[in-house]
């Protein structure tokens, strides 16, 4: 069974992608990391993260939060694991912002060894994620 997260209203959404917010939350390595990844990967669970950024999982959930809570990112849940997607319906100016920052970053430290650790990852989900193990987390 996939549960799909309550969608953000235009309203609620232009209220909460501010500039001020959207810089503040962009401000953040950890964060740019996992949305430039979300990005260029459509939609990525959470677990695909964590082996990416090589960071623990509630550390990225924490960071995923502030994204989701800030507007930029929409949340799909299939049992018991997140995938995150950017934003439907993001402000021109927003989306605009995140795909600048894509095209002129992708390539460069540390987005870069980002994607190659999570194009390395084995049993890279196609559909449910692999269970995270907490005792593995860094």
């Amino acid at each position: 069974m996939v549960e799909v997260s309550t969608p953000v209203s235009s309203e609620t959404e232009q209220s909460v992608c501010t500039p001020e917010n959207v810089f503040r939350a962009l401000a953040d390595t950890t964060r740019l990391r996992c949305l430039l990844l979300i990005a260029t990967n459509r939609e990525l669970c959470v677990c695909e993260l964590v082996h990416a950024l090589d960071l623990s999982q509630p550390k990225i959930s924490r960071h995923l939060k502030l994204l989701r809570d800030n507007g930029l990112v929409a949340d799909r849940r299939e049992r018991i694991w997140v995938h995150y997607r950017i934003a439907p319906d993001l402000p021109g100016w927003v989306d605009t912002v995140i795909q600048a920052t894509v095209d002129s970053n992708t390539n460069q430290a540390p987005f870069a060894e980002d994607a190659r650790r999570l194009a390395a990852m084995p049993d890279r989900p196609g559909g449910p994620c692999p269970e995270y193990h907490p005792t593995e987390a860094k």
